[in-house]
């Protein structure tokens, strides 16, 4: 049986882990606001129309900021229409899904709801097919308390107390052919600056997030991000990073090493902004936010889901609706990894979406909700990291992929909380047919022990939960975890994804 190993030392750390990493992400797309989070004629919907069933599943996924309305939806999105008396609020063409949105979810609902699940707003404005006049009338109606027409509208629209909306998208993927009023890396730069500055004039205590590239594979990647900040860097606090993964053509080795992908991804707009940063001779430093992040099996939307023809503009079509595996669910728990490792730049991040589009929660009308397999890591791994992100020495047997050359079969994270005095540990072994015994030198984190041990892993690495067998997956206890003269040993089947919790 292969073996590694891992030592892990509190003293030496990564960055402090902001809560904002474990963010998600509300667009309007498919049935993911309509027939998912909100369905006023389901069993347990309650007064205003909000599937308590899925309210109880993203309190304990453990999101905490929330991206909103798009992606590629916020490029087409006016304002105006999601606020105002439902009744009079007009229906409109969706481009960007080829769909019709109805409006009678809008600002005023999804702060309600976000309310009810815990968590906070981040919003986007839309720089596609509108500017900054546009966004500052939607800032004043979000931010300024009262006496101005916008805040005042806001409150004749019954809400009182202004949203206090701190994080704010410069709109949404401006390098994509496919978006709304897509423009080159100088032209989105310079409408960048210019919102950002009027922005700021209005709310100084703003954040704001400016576009980066929408994959690492796009033609203008790492130039854009240049160019980008140099135009708006002394103005922004975050360049946005997006990436999906798939397995092509049952290419499983090169699928189960994504993360190395990130890892490079992350390292790359890092290096670039730190240079815009020594151009400008700034002491300010970018961060990131990975504000669209996942498994998602594009081709498959452009070869099924795609929605096409003149008179057909559905409302709430099933999209996107990709039903994951035990695989799927590793690499997942691998993506973030891979954002904990880099605790220290990436500081917020939105896993793409939540409900029914490309999302670990599912549901059905009038039925059940359930987990996907993707759910699991997601929850543990918010649960259980906290503190900070630790620098770890781990020692791995490699295996060769086509897509990302040679990497490590054992990838990993370690966090540290010094208040409770607990520690983490997330692990993958990429391994398609072996298990691999780990060991971990924890000496150095005192006398503690394992308080939990949980694997996600299957004889059939492509079992999935669904409609008909929802509970088909889950993680299970890791037996074989235990420490002696602190020397930790844990046994990791082949494809899996354990989180360990010592303390």
């Amino acid at each position: 049986m292969p073996h590694a190993h891992l030592t892990i030392d509190p003293h030496f750390t990564v960055g402090t882990i902001d809560r904002r990493l474990f963010g998600g992400f509300v667009e309007h797309l498919g049935r993911h606001v309509y027939d998912g989070i909100y369905e006023p004629g389901h069993p347990t919907a309650d007064e205003e129309g909000w599937r308590t069933d899925v309210i109880e599943l993203v309190k304990e996924l453990g999101v905490d900021t929330i991206r909103y309305p798009g992606g590629n939806f916020v490029s087409g999105f006016r304002w105006e229409d999601s606020v105002g008396p439902r009744d009079q609020r007009p229906r409109r063409l969706d481009l960007a899904w080829h769909s019709t949105e109805t409006n009678e979810v809008g600002l005023h609902e999804f702060s309600s709801w976000l309310e009810k699940v815990g968590s906070e707003l981040m919003l986007a404005v839309n720089l596609g097919t509108r500017g900054t006049s546009e966004a500052l009338d939607l800032l004043e109606y979000a931010n300024i308390p009262a006496g101005t027409a916008l805040s005042e509208l806001r409150r004749e629209h019954g809400r009182d107390q202004p949203l206090g909306v701190k994080m704010w998208c410069l709109g949404n993927e401006m390098d994509g052919p496919w978006q709304l009023g897509h423009r080159d890396a100088d032209d989105y730069g310079k409408i960048a600056i210019q919102t950002a500055r009027a922005m700021r004039q209005v709310d100084p205590a703003i954040e704001l997030v400016v576009c980066g590239s929408s994959s690492a594979q796009m033609p203008t990647f790492g130039a854009w991000e240049r160019t980008v900040l140099e135009h708006t860097y002394d103005a922004v606090d975050f360049i946005s990073c997006h990436a999906y993964y798939e397995e092509y053509d049952g290419d499983l080795a090169s699928f189960l090493a994504s993360a190395v992908n990130m890892d490079r991804f992350i390292e790359t707009v890092v290096a670039t902004a730190d240079h815009v940063k020594s151009l400008k001779k700034s002491d300010k430093t970018i961060n990131i936010s990975f504000d669209e992040w996942n498994v998602w099996y594009i081709t498959r939307f452009e070869n099924v889901d795609k929605i096409e023809g003149l008179d057909n503009w559905p409302i709430a079509p099933r999209l996107l609706e990709d039903v994951y595996s035990v695989a799927d669910a590793v690499v997942f728990g691998n993506l973030m990894i891979s954002l904990l490792k880099h605790a220290d730049r990436v500081t917020s991040a939105s896993l793409a979406q939540l409900v029914n589009v490309i999302a670990p929660i599912m549901t059905e009308p009038g039925g059940p909700a359930w987990r996907q397999t993707t759910f699991f890591p997601f929850s543990i791994t918010s649960r259980l990291a906290r503190g900070k992100a630790l620098e770890l020495k781990l020692d791995s047997p490699t295996y060769a992929t086509d897509r990302h050359g040679v990497v490590p079969l054992v990838d990993a994270v370690a966090t540290h909380d010094e208040e409770t005095g607990r520690s983490a540990v997330f692990l993958v072994n990429r391994s398609a047919d072996e298990a691999v015994t780990l060991t971990v030198d924890v000496a150095r984190l005192g006398d503690v022990s394992v308080l939990e041990a949980n694997t996600l892993s299957d004889d059939d690495i492509y079992a999935r939960n669904t409609l008909d067998e929802p509970e088909r997956v889950s993680p299970h206890a890791n037996d074989t975890a235990h420490i002696e003269a602190g020397e930790l040993t844990v046994t990791l089947p082949p494809v899996s994804w354990t989180a360990l919790a010592l303390g």
